[in-house]
């Protein structure tokens, strides 16, 4: 079911840009691409505060990023400051001036131009602007499946809170599953980082059984990930652990994001696609590995979420040492939810732990060089570029 927002004038328009964007920008530069009368998601990045940052390279990638939504004519912007606001001197006004001045070089018509800062909104395309109180601004409207959009972008990245009676029951539960695949895979070498953070077992002690029936549910892995989606928040510390055993594998981690971004079939194509790669990249199909590029059909957002909160509650819940795996999972899928800032917190995370993790180094790499996944471009929804 589409949802139709109606805007009759600017202020309405800055009414309805927390339920585009699914939050409250804050100290962001907005763009709202248009296609005819209707504006299809946004595209959110951070001021340019710093003195080295090239205002027309700022302003030439954020609209190069709008003109790649299909069939777009047009753009809004708006800038949000903590800063009061001086109508002889809009802040950032050079940056919109840029930024106009780029999008009409691309044919693009300008919408609305707009400034909302601490004590009220102004109008960067009128000769006299004057500043209006924000009390002319609109509740935002309420959109099913749509929630706190009163926060800005960087609520909600914080890994959920967990107490300790629960870590140290997923603790132990991993490091009886560490032990059952050691006892099954002596020689697996396929971690990114061994799981020294699980707490030691005797070698002496006998193997857990509920640890066997793990291993016995990873023997289908897809199977395995597909079933975590049901109950994200829900899962026993020994499906916890297994699942944070198989995030700290390369391998299995990479059939979990490609999976969770498409379905079960293609987990299973993924799999055997892995199971036979042996280092020739010639022999991997590129349709599954475009997926982690964030290329091809846009995913199911409801079903990236669910996984998103499965890898977050196991970053959560795993040690320390752990982590990793269940962190660059969660960066990996935020990305893909068009969350710059949240997939950066949880590469910081990780690189403070794993600083030499080839993956979340790649994904680094992405990130900063401002890409975004291709398929936040095809269809309506909210993504973040970050700083160039």
């Amino acid at each position: 079911m589409t949802t139709i927002l109606t805007a009759s004038g600017p202020a309405d328009l800055l009414g309805l840009i927390p339920t585009l964007a699914g939050f409250t920008p804050r100290e962001s530069f907005v763009l709202l691409p248009f296609t005819g009368s209707r504006a299809g998601g946004a595209l959110r990045a951070d001021l340019p505060k710093n003195d080295d940052v090239d205002l027309h390279e700022y302003a030439a990638t954020l609209v190069g990023m709008t003109c790649r939504v299909p069939s777009v004519d047009g753009l809004a912007a708006v800038i949000y400051t903590d800063d009061e606001i001086d109508p002889d001197a809009l802040p950032f006004a050079e940056v919109a001036d840029i930024t106009i001045a780029c999008a009409e070089s691309c044919g693009l018509r300008i919408v609305e131009v707009l400034c909302v800062g601490a004590d009220g909104w102004a109008n960067y395309l009128v000769t006299a602007p004057i500043v209006h109180d924000l009390a002319e601004i609109p509740e935002p409207p309420s959109v099913p499946g749509v929630v706190d959009i009163a926060a800005d972008q960087a609520a909600g990245g914080e890994l959920p809170t967990v107490d300790l009676a629960e870590k140290e029951r997923v603790a132990q539960a991993l490091a009886a599953v560490d032990q059952m695949f050691t006892a099954l895979m002596p020689n697996d070498e396929s971690a990114e980082e061994p799981l020294d953070g699980a707490r030691p077992v005797d070698a002496e002690s006998r193997l857990d059984p509920r640890a066997y029936l793990s291993a016995l549910a990873l023997d289908d892995l897809p199977q395995f990930l597909e079933d975590l989606l049901d109950s994200p928040e829900n899962i026993d510390p020994f499906a916890t652990a297994a699942l944070i055993w198989c995030l700290e594998r390369p391998l299995l981690r990479d059939v979990a994001l490609a999976q969770w971004a498409t379905d079960l079939p293609t987990g299973d194509e993924v799999l055997a696609a892995q199971l036979a790669f042996r280092g020739d990249i010639s022999t991997f199909p590129p349709h599954l590995g475009d997926i982690m590029l964030g290329q091809g059909p846009r995913p199911d957002a409801d079903r990236l979420r669910l996984a998103l909160t499965l890898a977050r509650n196991a970053a959560a819940r795993a040690p320390r040492a752990s982590r990793v795996g269940a962190l660059v999972a969660s960066a990996w899928l935020s990305w893909a939810l068009g969350r710059a800032t949240h997939a950066d917190h949880y590469l910081t995370l990780a690189h403070e732990i794993t600083p030499e993790h080839t993956f979340a180094a790649m994904l680094r790499t992405i990130i900063d060089a401002g890409m975004l996944p291709a398929w936040a471009f095809s269809a309506a929804g909210a993504a973040e570029q970050p700083t160039p």
